[in-house]
């Protein structure tokens, strides 16, 4: 790996911090099927016992086998099963026959299925609020999977994962912020692993953080997005001319450069408002804008939401969790 890649890897990710994990242990007996309509936030799960589908939506399902780690860096929906083809229960409908106060408040623990092979399904629930829709996380795959066959440390991280839900459920002083801190650690990780292993023809801020020259850019856009950067001034950071520079960050990113500058520039503005910051003017400066109008239409266009609507939305993270498995 490149040593712009390894910055941008300890610049982006040194970045990552839990806000808020909820964990949960599965006790699962074929024949059995589960569908999540999503969470907000990210999933990470491992499994002991015997194997287990998921299928994200509109996806092939994918074949897990115990001590490997899946991670759904968006959440998105899917469906979890021992077998395929069968009609799948609603997660909600059990987490709300199980679950005790609001959810988060304690672990979340059931059974489920019939009495065939069983399977123990170790799930995180993890809150990111500063990080959602940021070009790390919607630029990485809906579903990630960690084979333990194939990487050394997948299997040591596996059980990382399933003694510390363990853990959680003896609900011991101290577990909510144990659990956020040890989850971070457990994230960096799988995304790390997940650079080094993953496909290397697949689109993506991964894949770019993998080319030398593209990961000087990337480095440049993270570290100053302050600048008044150009496409020109891009291709000069990575010893490239601007057409070769630009099909070439088409090609591996899937977007174009100035694209996802402004990704970067509206990730880092949103976290700022949900952290505090309430004066526009100095957020827009502080992300390369010269013009309080024109970022918060480049946010609006972003995010959907104008900069004043943002900072609203601080005050009621809480109520739009959706709390699914």
């Amino acid at each position: 790996m490149s040593t712009a890649s390894g910055d941008l890897i300890s610049l982006v990710l040194g970045t990552l911090r839990t806000d808020r994990a909820v964990t949960a242990r599965f006790s699962l007996s074929a024949p059995w099927a589960l569908r999540s309509e999503g969470v907000e936030g990210l999933l990470v799960r491992v499994c002991t016992g015997h194997p287990y589908w998921i299928q994200m939506d509109g996806q092939a399902a994918v074949h897990v086998q115990p001590g490997d780690i899946v991670m759904l860096p968006q959440g998105g929906p899917h469906v979890v099963a021992s077998t395929l083809g069968l009609d799948p229960v609603p997660f909600r409908t059990l987490l709300q026959q199980h679950m005790r106060g609001a959810h988060g408040d304690h672990p979340i623990t059931f059974a489920h299925g019939g009495t065939g092979d069983a399977t123990e399904l170790f799930s995180l629930h993890l809150w990111m609020p500063q990080h959602q829709g940021s070009s790390l996380l919607s630029w990485l795959p809906p579903l990630i999977v960690l084979r333990a066959a194939d990487i050394a440390t997948t299997r040591s991280l596996a059980l990382t994962t399933q003694a510390m839900v363990d853990e959680t459920i003896a609900q011991r002083p101290g577990w909510q912020l144990a659990t956020a801190r040890v989850a971070d650690l457990l994230l960096v990780h799988v995304l790390r692993e997940h650079l080094h292993s993953g496909p290397a023809d697949a689109q993506g801020w991964l894949n770019g953080v993998r080319d030398k020259a593209i990961g000087k850019a990337l480095v440049q856009m993270h570290a100053h997005p302050e600048l008044p950067w150009s496409l020109a001034s891009l291709a000069r950071v990575s010893h490239q001319s601007r057409s070769v520079f630009s099909e070439r960050f088409v090609e591996l990113m899937g977007t174009t450069p100035l694209r996802y500058l402004t990704s970067v520039r509206m990730g880092i503005a949103r976290q700022q408002f949900l952290k505090g910051a309430d004066d526009v003017w100095r957020v827009a400066q502080s992300v390369g804008y010269g013009s309080e109008k024109a970022f918060s239409r480049a946010f609006e266009r972003w995010s959907g939401t104008t900069p004043s609507q943002c900072i609203k939305s601080r005050t009621l993270g809480t109520q739009i969790r959706r709390p699914e498995g």
